[in-house]
């Protein structure tokens, strides 16, 4: 069993700070992220302008204190990113996660660094990546 905090002070208050990103049923870009490792689920809703950028986001979580951390941690940077960037960003999380690769370029991802040590809540950290991907991987519903 690892030493390190998993729930830090930290951790909390940015699962805490989800309501930014209140669950919009307009938003027209939807998909769903299950962790099989904790049973975690987060739901997103999206929103890309004419250049395929997220210009919204809108967040329903049913996760663990790390997973909805982790959204946060995704929700506060992913205005203006592409499925291509975030393609890249979830490989560059996976890698990280498994001790493969550097820290991700992602604005706050540190802030996970202490659930880094916890195998079983890695799951739960890529959720938004892996929810905003699956999103917009769907055709846009009507409006």
């Amino acid at each position: 069993m690892s030493a390190t905090v998993l729930y830090t002070p930290e951790v909390l208050a940015a699962a805490m700070s989800l309501a930014q990103w209140p669950w919009d049923d307009s938003l027209p870009l939807v998909g769903e992220a299950r962790s099989r490792a904790c049973g975690s689920t987060l739901q997103i809703g999206l929103a890309r302008n004419d250049a395929g950028q997220i210009s919204r986001i809108g967040l329903r979580p049913h996760a663990c204190a790390v997973g909805q951390a982790a959204a946060q941690v995704f929700a506060a940077a992913a205005i203006g990113h592409t499925a291509e960037s975030l393609t890249q960003a979830r490989a560059e999380l996976g890698a990280w996660l498994a001790g493969e690769g550097a820290e991700p370029d992602w604005p706050g991802i540190g802030l996970l660094r202490t659930a880094r040590d916890y195998p079983g809540r890695h799951g739960a950290i890529v959720l938004a990546w892996d929810a905003a991907l699956a999103a917009l991987a769907e055709p846009a519903k009507a409006g």
